[in-house]
C-alpha cells in the first residue's frame, strides 16, 4: 500500500517538475508511510524524491515503535537532524513541502539550503489523498456507523439539568465504546450556544426548551467520522420546528445531488437555495461540507468558489446550518462517498428532530 502511495507521489513530481517532497507532522506522513508522528520539538521527516528510494529520519528514541516499509535513518540526541535530512534534499532543486511542517523547522530549512526553492505540497498532495480507496471508504463506514449508534443511545440520555460539558464528556464516553480508537471533538451547544457553530462545551446547565446541537467524531484505523444531529429538550424552541424543515430538505437535496462529474460549488449551491428561498440565507454561514478521511477537515471543500469536479471515491460531509443569533442553531451532518453513479450516504442514523429529557 504505502509502496504504491509512494510511487504515485513521485510521478506527480515529476510531472509538477519538483526534485523532491519533504512531510514532517500532519496526515501526509501516515498516508505515504503508515506512520504518524507526535508533534514533537524533535523533528520527523520523510524525504520523497522523484527518483530513487525514500527515507524516512525519525528521532532515536521513537524508532522502534516506527513500523513502515520505508527506509528509517534515526538520529541521536546530539546530532544536527536538520544537517542531516537537507544532505538528502537536492542543493539547488525544488522541494515541496508538507502544509503542517512547523515554520521553524522550514526557516532552519530555507537557511540550510539557500539556493533551493520551496513549495507548498498540498497541491500535490491532495489530489491523490481525495481518492480514497477501498480500505480507506471501509474504514470511514465503519467509523461512521459506530458514530451513528452514539446519535442514537444519546436519544436515551437526560440532558435537562446537566452542564455541556458533562453531555460532552458522555458523547466522547461512547464514541470510544462503539470501537473508535480516539475521541476527535464532541461539540455541544445548547441554546444560543448552538448558534456558534463550533462552540466549545462550557459549564452551561441545559434546560427544557433548549436546543442542542451535538456535533461529535473520533477516528477508526486513523480515518475520521463526523456527524451532526440535534436534540430538543421536551420542546422545541419558537420558530424552531419550521427552519428545521428547511434544513432537513437543504440537507437531503444536496445529498441527493452529489455525483462524479458536477462541482464542489453546485453542491453547495443546491443546499444554499433552498435555505436562501426560505428566507435564511444569511443565517447559513459557513460552507456545505468539507472532506474527510485522515484529517477531519481536507480536500474538497464544498463551497462556492470550488470549481473542482467531483469524482468517484471523494469522501466529504454535507452539512447545511441555520444559526439565529441570540437563539439557537441548527445543523444536519452526514458524511458521503462518491461512487461510480452516484452517492453512498455512510450516515444512516435517523436526521430527524429528536426530544429528550
Amino acid at each position: 500500500m504505502t509502496g504504491a502511495r509512494i510511487a504515485a507521489a513521485q510521478a506527480a513530481l515529476r510531472d509538477r517538475g519538483i526534485d523532491a517532497l519533504l512531510v514532517s507532522v500532519g496526515s501526509d506522513l501516515p498516508y505515504l508511510t503508515g506512520y504518524r508522528a507526535m508533534p514533537l520539538e524533535r523533528i520527523t521527516a520523510l524525504v520523497v524524491p522523484a527518483t530513487g528510494d525514500p527515507a524516512l529520519f525519525v528521532p532515536e528514541l521513537e524508532a522502534s515503535r516506527v513500523d513502515t516499509s520505508v527506509e528509517i535513518r534515526p538520529w541521536g540526541e546530539t546530532d544536527d537532524p536538520i544537517d542531516r535530512i537537507a544532505t538528502a534534499l537536492p542543493a539547488r532543486g525544488v522541494v515541496a513541502v508538507g502544509d503542517q511542517m512547523w515554520a521553524s523547522f522550514l526557516i532552519a530549512f530555507q537557511e540550510r539550503l539557500p539556493e533551493a526553492r520551496f513549495v507548498d505540497a498540498e497541491p500535490l498532495m491532495a489530489p491523490l489523498r481525495m481518492i480514497k480507496d477501498e480500505d480507506e471508504i471501509a474504514a470511514l463506514r465503519d467509523a461512521a456507523h459506530g458514530v451513528d449508534g452514539v446519535a442514537d443511545q444519546l436519544s436515551t440520555v437526560r440532558f435537562s439539568g446537566r452542564t455541556e460539558r458533562e453531555i460532552s464528556r458522555i458523547v466522547s464516553d461512547l464514541v470510544l465504546a462503539s470501537g473508535h480508537d480516539s475521541v476527535s471533538f464532541a461539540i455541544v451547544a445548547a441554546g444560543r450556544n448552538g448558534a456558534s457553530p463550533h462552540h466549545e462545551a462550557s459549564d452551561q446547565i441545559i434546560q427544557p426548551g433548549d436546543a442542542v446541537v451535538v456535533d461529535f467524531g473520533g477516528r477508526v484505523r486513523g480515518y475520521g467520522s463526523d456527524t451532526t444531529r440535534m436534540y430538543c429538550i421536551g420542546e422545541s424552541p419558537e420558530g424552531f420546528d419550521e427552519a428545521y424543515a428547511v434544513l432537513e430538505r437543504a440537507q437531503a437535496a444536496a445529498v441527493a445531488s452529489v455525483r462524479p462529474g458536477t462541482t464542489a460549488e453546485a453542491i453547495d449551491t443546491v443546499a444554499r437555495s433552498i435555505i436562501s428561498a426560505a428566507g435564511y440565507g444569511e443565517f447559513f454561514i459557513h460552507r456545505t461540507g468539507h472532506g474527510i478521511g485522515l484529517d477531519a477537515h481536507e480536500q474538497p471543500y464544498i463551497v462556492q468558489g470550488n470549481t473542482g469536479l467531483i469524482r468517484a471515491g471523494m469522501a466529504f460531509s454535507i452539512e447545511p446550518g441555520i444559526y439565529l443569533p441570540d437563539r439557537w442553531g441548527m445543523r444536519i451532518e452526514d458524511i458521503v462517498v462518491v461512487t461510480d453513479d452516484g452517492v453512498e450516504r455512510l450516515n444512516r442514523s435517523s436526521r430527524k428532530l429528536r426530544f429528550v429529557e
